[in-house]
């Protein structure tokens, strides 16, 4: 057989396609072609914005203290459902990472999860992270409603949703950083 670029090609994508039919490189590979194909998020337009309904909200610290969503009120914030089997809440992972090294003083960050503290542990010290993590001790306040995860929203001082984004993103992009500075010097 010759070597040209469609045999190449070919020869990738037979790979790729057996590696997905491999149990133990199905998750990786999830992950891998996830993030090549995660993009900024986009902006939701001024006419279509929803406002939070209430800013009433318990949730219990898991590697953080306890809190209630109220503090949050008159600030940006950023909120991530997600959880430690999601392929595609792990793939978006190292960019929100970013994210909250470099804003976590400015915006208020919460990951809200339903899984159990021994997987918790297991991947935050695995993949070295440090965000605060918190699971719900009352209902969700409206609009944050998604059964999808990940499932992301940016809150702009006023409670407005700037960003509502359900499935992987680029949460790193320069579009969010402007994003975010621009909600911090209103």
């Amino acid at each position: 057989m010759k070597f040209n670029k469609k045999n190449i090609s070919n020869v990738i994508f037979a790979i790729i396609l057996v590696l997905f039919f491999i149990p133990n490189t199905r998750g990786m590979m999830q992950i891998f072609l996830t993030r090549i194909f995660s993009f900024s998020p986009g902006i939701v337009k001024v006419e279509e914005r929803t406002q939070v309904a209430s800013y009433d909200w318990k949730l219990h610290g898991v590697n953080t203290e306890s809190t209630n969503f109220n503090i949050a009120k008159g600030k940006v914030v950023l909120i991530n459902y997600w959880a430690t089997w999601c392929p595609p809440c792990i793939a978006e992972m190292p960019s929100l990472q970013k994210l909250y090294n470099d804003y976590k003083d400015k915006v208020v960050f919460l990951f809200v999860t339903t899984d159990d503290d021994p997987e918790l542990n297991k991947f935050m010290k695995n993949k070295n992270y440090s965000y605060p993590i918190y699971r719900s001790l009352s209902e969700h306040p409206k609009p944050f409603v998604s059964k999808t995860i990940p499932a992301t929203y940016l809150l702009d001082k006023k409670g407005n949703i700037i960003i509502d984004k359900v499935g992987a993103a680029d949460w790193n992009s320069t579009k969010v950083r402007e994003t975010i500075d621009n909600l911090l010097a209103e």
